[in-house]
């Protein structure tokens, strides 16, 4: 049998599958990431019975092949993360913004925090442990962490919030694994008083987003954006204008910022860290 890695990806082949990617999540992939594509959909054609990925093209212009087209979809979502990932936002979330917030929502006692593109959970898990360990005062609050991401898969395995040594090394604390996390073989659950703090739900960010993420105090958006055209991050940041309250702010990734995209959000820095404000 001929491997898949030696039969390489036509053109034609890539131009379809990019085409696909983009239609189904806006994702953008150019001529360049043509290897990128190869060796996130080689185990997919594997899994799916296919011998080269140009099988799994022709298998993807037949109709009835949503379920395929969302394994593509799945493999080519970059899940990566960690927890407490560029510490610094979580910095200011713990010493500067939650604390703001507690004393803005002391009489409705509710607070909000959507987590996007979640991946398998570090992220919400880390806020989740945050306001266990240093905000007990929310012990009685209304506290709603959403987490969401475009990956059905990615989104039942955060739901277990089980990770193995590599995972937990990757900036979590000793005292917290110890803490909050138990053993399950050779690998650590999360404890289920953390978990039941988080909802996850499957949200693709160009599609129509649930009414139940309304009234948002703290959006997370970390590390998204730069896979969309100019056109795709100005309608995701309306749509966060849209859902975030008037006195919220959002969190974008290291290298993303709002410039040139939208007019509703101002730039707030602290120390090491950039936020948005709703303006």
């Amino acid at each position: 049998m001929t491997t898949l890695a030696a039969n390489g990806l036509s053109p034609t082949d890539f131009d379809f599958l990019a085409k696909l990617v983009l239609e189904r999540s806006a994702i953008v992939l150019e001529q360049s990431k043509s290897y990128l594509l190869e060796s996130r959909l080689n185990p997919v054609a594997r899994e799916n019975g296919f011998d080269t990925i140009g099988e799994l093209a022709d298998a993807l212009r037949k109709p009835n092949h949503r379920q395929l087209a969302d394994a593509v979809v799945d493999a080519m979502t970059t899940n990566e993360t960690s927890f407490y990932r560029d510490i610094h936002p979580f910095e200011v979330l713990k010493k500067q913004l939650l604390p703001e917030l507690i004393e803005k929502r002391s009489k409705e006692k509710r607070l909000t925090i959507w987590s996007n593109a979640c991946s398998s959970g570090q992220e919400v898990y880390s806020i989740a442990m945050m306001i266990r360990e240093h905000f007990p005062q929310l012990n009685d609050w209304d506290v709603r962490l959403r987490a969401t991401d475009l990956s059905n898969e990615i989104l039942e395995r955060a739901q277990k919030g089980i990770f193995n040594q590599t995972e937990v090394n990757r900036g979590l604390p000793m005292q917290l694994l110890m803490k909050y996390f138990h053993r399950e073989g050779v690998h650590w659950q999360i404890n289920d008083d953390i978990r039941s703090m988080v909802r996850f739900d499957c949200v693709n960010l160009i599609e129509n987003w649930p009414l139940t993420l309304a009234n948002v105090d703290v959006v997370f958006l970390r590390n998204v954006l730069i896979y969309f055209t100019p056109d795709t991050k100005s309608q995701i940041l309306a749509k966060v204008r849209q859902r975030i309250k008037d006195d919220g702010c959002l969190f974008l990734g290291g290298s993303e910022n709002t410039m040139n995209l939208t007019n509703e959000f101002e730039r707030v820095q602290v120390d090491r860290t950039v936020y948005y404000r709703p303006v």
